[in-house]
């Protein structure tokens, strides 16, 4: 996600054993600590709540409810099946990226959100640095992050392939080392009606808004990467700044445009 806007909102605690991690969490992120969550009737003027709740840091959005809370879970769930049954190498990301050979490029994520694709791309082999600007999902996405470091299965993965940097990746892309690709995949409204918009988009929507600055991302992403910058687009949107790509690589509801800077290097013959 790439917004620099701030909504208002808190962290609390769901159990007294989170107190210390709340209490840590706020601090380093400089958010408003209210304690126990039940104490959030007496700040109406919240639109969103982190709560860390059993050792997972938690996303509510207050006046919804209904929705539940949104956390990053890199050893359970969707993530977790899909690095582990969604096909390998023969994914589309994994082609539009360029896996293939022994190619195995250090990609900057550049609008990170949740992790799921960066994820994906470390488990396929990738070094990937998430850069993120919004505080909140970076808080989300160190919290995914460092638990999953505690967990045997990918605590290599996440240890050694995935590294956070918290900042505006149009005002800061430069700061990550040498990237081989760059990938990009900013917020764009949704044509579904917002009911059928699953959970998570309609929270981060509210959260970030649409990504008003989002074109600015593709200079500055060409000009970093040494191989290719792909973007993640909506079937139905434009090409990001207008430019069209090198290739498309076509999928049900959204595409990749690829932008091709210099061919993938062919494995030397021995």
């Amino acid at each position: 996600m790439n917004n620099n806007s701030t909504p208002n909102v808190a962290i609390g605690y769901v159990d007294r054993c989170d107190v210390s991690q709340a209490k840590k969490i706020a601090h380093k992120w400089q958010l408003e600590y209210i304690g126990d969550v039940k104490s959030v009737s007496k700040h109406p003027d919240l639109q969103f709540l982190l709560q860390v709740n059993h050792q997972y840091l938690e996303l509510c959005k207050l006046d919804e409810p209904k929705l539940g809370a949104i956390k990053v879970d890199f050893v359970e769930g969707a993530i977790a099946h899909r690095r582990k049954f969604g096909g390998g190498r023969g994914q589309d990301i994994a082609k539009a990226i360029g896996l293939k050979h022994s190619f195995k490029p250090h990609v900057l994520d550049a609008t990170a959100g949740l992790g799921r694709d960066a994820f994906l791309l470390a488990g396929l082999g990738c070094q990937v640095t998430l850069m993120e600007r919004m505080p909140i999902v970076a808080a989300l996405l160190e919290d995914g992050i460092e638990r999953a470091r505690l967990n045997s299965a990918i605590s290599d993965l996440a240890t050694h392939q995935m590294k956070l940097i918290h900042a505006s990746s149009i005002q800061s892309m430069t700061i990550a080392e040498q990237p081989d690709v760059i990938y990009l995949d900013p917020m764009y409204p949704h044509r579904e009606k917002s009911a059928l918009v699953k959970k998570e988009m309609r929270v981060f929507q509210a959260l970030v808004g649409e990504d008003l600055d989002a074109d600015s991302l593709l200079a500055p992403a060409l000009a970093l990467a040494k191989y290719r910058v792909v973007v993640k687009r909506p079937s139905y949107a434009p090409p990001l700044a207008n430019k069209k790509p090198s290739t498309i690589i076509k999928m049900k509801k959204n595409r990749f445009d690829v932008y091709v800077n210099q061919a993938i290097p062919k494995p030397e013959k021995e």
